[in-house]
């Protein structure tokens, strides 16, 4: 049983124009989360008098082994659903009311990956979500600060009747269980994707996962507070 998070490592910013935008590294998968903030919003946000946040996730062309043409590291299905994911996952935490008529899209990109990336994405998405309703907040565009808690994800996986946390590809390519976990800083589930890759898994099984999902949240939320200090308004 491995139960602790792969190192963890985020360059903050990382790039000049962006909002917000960090390097969030898991072990030997890194992510670029780059947030850009516009004055229009979807015609269904409109409506409803909201602002929104949305994500899109995409991996460079030689992120894994082997070259991946660049429309299929960049399209398709998988990245589409990931793309939903995250966007989902950061609006979570936000009150879109107080966000204002504006639209925050967080561009994640894969530079390289070792499993975990959809994880990844959400972990520095969110720091470079932070940064960017910082910068609005100085800048005197926001009254309400939107953020209601923060936000993290990390994979578990069921190996040999073990659990592992935060698996490489390695082992997660073997794994009889995968799961992706996204929980709020205080503990509340956002969203579970759990797949039988092998052999089915029963309730207590489904327990420890999600016990070490738990701790690994622990660990990945303690990052993410010790660089943005507080997701609180600033002072």
């Amino acid at each position: 049983m491995t139960l602790s998070v792969r190192p963890l490592k985020v360059v903050r910013p990382f790039l000049k124009h962006a909002e917000g935008s960090c390097l969030f590294q898991m072990g030997n998968t890194r992510v670029l989360c780059v947030a850009s903030v516009e004055d229009r919003v979807p015609p269904h946000a409109e409506e409803k008098g909201i602002g929104w946040v949305t994500a899109e996730y995409a991996m460079l062309p030689r992120a894994g082994d082997r070259r991946t043409p660049r429309g299929r590291a960049s399209g398709g299905g998988r990245a589409q659903e990931i793309s939903r994911l995250v966007g989902r996952s950061l609006r979570a935490v936000v009150d879109l009311a107080a966000l204002g008529p504006r639209t925050i899209t967080v561009d994640c990109d894969v530079l390289e990956a070792d499993a975990g990336t959809r994880t990844a994405s959400i972990n520095g998405g969110f720091i470079a979500l932070v940064d960017a309703l910082r910068l609005l907040w100085k800048e005197g565009k926001l009254t309400t600060w939107p953020l209601k808690d923060s936000v993290c994800a990390v994979s578990v996986a069921l190996k040999d009747g073990g659990v592992v946390l935060d698996p490489d590809y390695a082992v997660d390519a073997k794994a009889d269980v995968d799961m992706n976990v996204v929980m709020t800083g205080s503990g509340r589930f956002v969203e579970v994707q759990g797949t039988a890759e092998g052999a089915p898994f029963d309730s207590k099984q489904l327990g420890r996962l999600l016990d070490a999902a738990r701790a690994g949240g622990r660990r990945i939320n303690a990052l993410q507070k010790k660089i943005l200090r507080s997701w609180d308004a600033p002072k």
